[in-house]
């Protein structure tokens, strides 16, 4: 928990420019998003006002005490690009001058990327080619940037047509994995719900049915747990694709297990993946944030990166140097034309999502999965709701998750029970 200005190692505080506001820019109804937390808390304990789009005023975001003002326009994503830009620009005239766009989502960053010349008037953010981020947020895109880069990812393939599947389905090595293929198409005619691990050749030709005659996804090699770790790289870069504040973390535990939302993760040091993200994003020419997955491939000795965000990821408060300084302070110093300090990572913090958490260690315990590179103690802890100089997110996250988190622990019972109805069978 924290409630402290941030300090560089001679103590004194980051100066962040408080005469330019932040927008935390988001599409989609998912109220229940503590990036967007982060980001508010973040700049906000530096005396930035921080504004917020959000689903409704009774969000965890709308709640925080660094908050100036929620604009509530419910959003799912699908809308046309115009009506999201009119949208923006609406909401910089009621800003009244040019905010820093913070955006936390994929659709977000594809829309300002896409649209940098009607937004530059009302809004501040990094110049990047227009097309790239869409490129990067397609999981198609993004295979093709690694092949073309030499940075190593899993076989994938991009089925047209249901023929298509079933062909791929009469060679392929199972179990695989199903991913929604390109960003704003995920939320108009989503394939599969998340990333979805397929066990048998039936399962995925009867999920193939319901998906079309152009299915959106994405068929990709898995990579076995036990043979494999997930790690995590937040980084901002700026017009030039130097990086100003680079980390890298591993992932303990995520929900749903393995292929979903960060829920437990750790700081460690890991100079050759930092290496890699900074190579790959020069010769791509990304300027801004990025969240990436990586995951480590014991059977070769490879990191293989799962997927590029071109955008705040929600766990980035994981991520502090000495200097005060994390992706979104990053962000906002460069901007605003002041100089971004530089220090070294947190080595050994780790970050606790707690309504997420706890599930995850159920599903963890019974796998008997283990991280290797996570540390046998931590040095600090950052909760992703809870603060002690903020507590209303933490509150409403309480008073909205009793739903989706009994929904949760349903579902890890539903997994125990068919666990333990197929080892009977087996025995």
């Amino acid at each position: 928990m924290g409630g402290s200005v941030a300090v560089n190692r001679a103590g004194a505080p980051v100066q962040a420019d408080r005469d330019v506001p932040g927008l935390i820019v988001k599409f989609g109804d998912y109220p229940l998003h503590h990036g967007g937390v982060g980001a508010i808390r973040s700049l906000g304990r530096l005396g930035v006002p921080m504004y917020a789009i959000t689903e409704d005023a009774y969000t965890p975001a709308a709640s925080s005490r660094y908050l100036t003002r929620a604009f509530v326009w419910p959003t799912t994503g699908a809308e046309e690009p115009a009506r999201l830009v009119e949208g923006l620009l609406r909401i910089g005239r009621r800003i009244g001058r040019p905010a820093v766009l913070i955006p936390t989502d994929e659709e977000a960053a594809v829309l300002i990327a896409e649209h940098q010349g009607e937004l530059a008037g009302s809004f501040l953010f990094p110049p990047v080619d227009p097309a790239l981020p869409r490129r990067l947020a397609s999981k198609q895109g993004l295979h093709e940037l690694c092949a073309e880069h030499g940075v190593a990812s899993p076989p994938a393939a991009f089925p047209e047509s249901y023929r298509e599947i079933a062909a791929f389905a009469d060679t392929a090595r199972f179990p695989v994995v199903a991913k929604n293929r390109e960003a704003f198409v995920r939320r108009r005619r989503p394939a599969v719900g998340g990333t979805t691990r397929i066990a048998t050749r039936e399962h995925l030709l009867a999920l193939a049915r319901d998906w079309g005659e152009r299915p959106g996804v994405i068929l990709q090699e898995y990579l076995p747990r036990e043979e494999a770790e997930d790690w995590i790289v937040h980084a901002c870069f700026d017009a030039d694709s130097a990086p100003l504040a680079l980390f890298t973390g591993v992932k303990v535990r995520s929900w749903p297990p393995h292929a979903g939302m960060t829920a437990h993760a750790y700081v460690v040091d890991n100079p050759e993946l930092a290496d890699l993200a900074a190579r790959f994003v020069k010769r791509i020419g990304f300027s801004g944030v990025i969240d990436l997955d990586l995951r480590f491939d014991r059977r070769d000795g490879q990191y293989k990166l799962l997927d590029f965000n071109p955008r705040t990821g929600a766990q980035f408060r994981l991520f502090e140097n000495d200097a005060g300084v994390d992706v979104v302070r990053a962000l906002h110093l460069n901007l605003t034309g002041r100089p971004v300090p530089e220090g070294e990572q947190r080595a050994g913090h780790r970050y606790v999502v707690e309504n997420i958490d706890l599930p995850a260690l159920l599903a963890y315990r019974r796998s008997g999965y283990t991280t290797p590179h996570a540390p046998a103690r931590a040095s600090g802890t950052e909760l992703a709701w809870l603060a002690g100089d903020d507590p209303l997110p933490f509150l409403t996250m309480l008073a909205r998750f009793v739903r989706p988190g009994a929904k949760h622990l349903y579902q890890l019972w539903r997994a125990g029970r068919r666990g333990s109805r197929s080892a009977t069978a087996t025995k």
